[in-house]
């Protein structure tokens, strides 16, 4: 199973935020502890605790990508630091193309009495970004 089926689970049947979805369909690739990474990332749901700002599907998106990216030197923190944020900003981008935006108060925002990108979707999405820059940068 993919990173995108894992997230989908997680968000649909396990009741995880949308952060949550996305980096615990992750972590494992890390060892980094499932608890440790659940609980890290429970505030960051519905747009940062619930303030509609970055999506969280999107900053679960940009710690999988920063995990899979990061040279993890904390005596030379800048050797891989550029190469990240240039990589986020293109994820950014290509999820911001699908959807319109990465803020959860537009993508939330309702239209014709429909949300206009369900948050399903998100996950899915993002964690899909997630899989093809992994595979791109192996």
């Amino acid at each position: 199973m993919g990173i995108k089926e894992k997230a989908a689970r997680n968000f649909a049947e396990r009741g995880y935020n949308c952060c949550q979805a996305v980096i615990c369909a992750y972590y494992e690739e890390y060892g980094i502890a499932d608890d440790d990474i659940f609980k890290a990332t429970e505030g960051f749901g519905a747009g940062m605790g619930g303030l509609l700002n970055t999506c969280g599907a999107v900053t679960g998106m940009y710690m999988a990508i920063g995990m899979h990216n990061s040279a993890g030197e904390k005596d030379n923190p800048r050797k891989t630091k550029m190469d990240t944020y240039e990589s986020i900003r293109d994820v950014a981008a290509k999820f911001e193309r699908e959807n319109g935006s990465f803020f959860c108060r537009d993508l939330k925002s309702i239209e014709n009495g429909v949300q206009r990108v369900s948050c399903q979707k998100c996950v899915e999405d993002a964690a899909e970004l997630v899989e093809k820059y992994i595979a791109e940068h192996k």
